[in-house]
């Protein structure tokens, strides 16, 4: 999937792809970490195809999208940014999908403006005090500047073994999937981008302090889970679920954290079912 325009909202660029489509449905992505929004790239086809607006960017800080050394990206910060740009690019009401942070910075919109969000799904999203693992909070609370130190070969070998992690199927992240994950990453830039705008923000305070706010959510909700991910158990799933009110959720087997690597024909599918639901 190709970012193939670029936008400035509250002065820094971030890169996207939008095709407004002619149903009236309008569909936003949000991708994770280590991520960018080539994970969306086996889903928009078939949405597109269909006739669907969608909207595929990344965030600030990540992928092709600015890194500026000067600015916040938390998932508060990201959650300004996508207001900006649904408003840049005239969009109304869309159904939002987050994934990982993604789905943070989705719950942040729909929480702080629900008149924004038509729909909202959730893949495998950071949520309550999901995140970051005791592994990342010990590095950013102890280590940090020594990982910004690592030579290329071993922050490579790292990140690697990191996006192993996320599929069911090891063979779903290999080859050229593998090096479109890594390639972001392969400057100086981004690996020091790494760690500043992604790691640095791992901080589950935000997805705290809404979680009281999701059992006023009213909107249409479904939540899609990899019944093998091994970084956001299924718990958090159940959880989401049983405060979103009417909130529907699908946990799918042989499906990691990367549940577009894994199974995207079948979250192609979701997305398209919850598109069927209106209030």
């Amino acid at each position: 999937m190709i970012l193939n325009r670029n936008a400035i909202v509250d002065d820094v660029r971030l890169a996207y792809r939008y095709t407004p489509g002619s149903t009236g449905e309008t569909l936003v992505l949000v991708h994770g970490t280590p991520s960018h929004s080539y994970i969306w790239r086996n889903v928009v086809p078939s949405l597109e195809g269909q006739g669907h607006g969608v909207l595929a960017y990344d965030l600030l800080g990540f992928g092709a999208s600015e890194r500026p050394t000067d600015r916040d990206t938390s998932v508060t910060a990201q959650a300004h940014l996508l207001e900006q740009l649904l408003s840049f690019l005239d969009i109304a009401r869309p159904t939002v999908v987050g994934h990982d942070i993604g789905g943070a910075v989705a719950q942040i919109v729909a929480t702080r403006r629900p008149a924004l969000v038509r729909r909202l799904m959730l893949v495998d999203t950071v949520s309550y005090d999901s995140w970051p693992s005791s592994t990342w909070r010990a590095i950013i609370r102890d280590h940090l500047d020594d990982y910004l130190a690592m030579a290329p070969d071993e922050f490579e070998a790292m990140l690697t073994r990191q996006l192993t992690m996320t599929v069911a199927d090891p063979a779903h992240m290999t080859g050229s999937t593998l090096e479109a994950y890594l390639a972001p990453h392969r400057t100086p830039l981004g690996r020091a981008s790494f760690f500043e705008h992604q790691v640095r923000h791992y901080d589950s305070r935000p997805t705290q302090q809404l979680a009281p706010l999701l059992r006023d959510l009213t909107m249409p909700t479904r939540i899609v889970w990899g019944e093998q991910d091994r970084w956001q158990p299924v718990r958090y799933a159940e959880r989401l679920a049983s405060d979103i009110p009417d909130a529907h959720l699908v946990v799918i087997a042989g499906g990691g954290h990367f549940l577009m690597e894994d199974h995207p024909d079948r979250v192609t599918q979701e997305i398209l079912d919850l598109l069927r639901i209106d209030r």
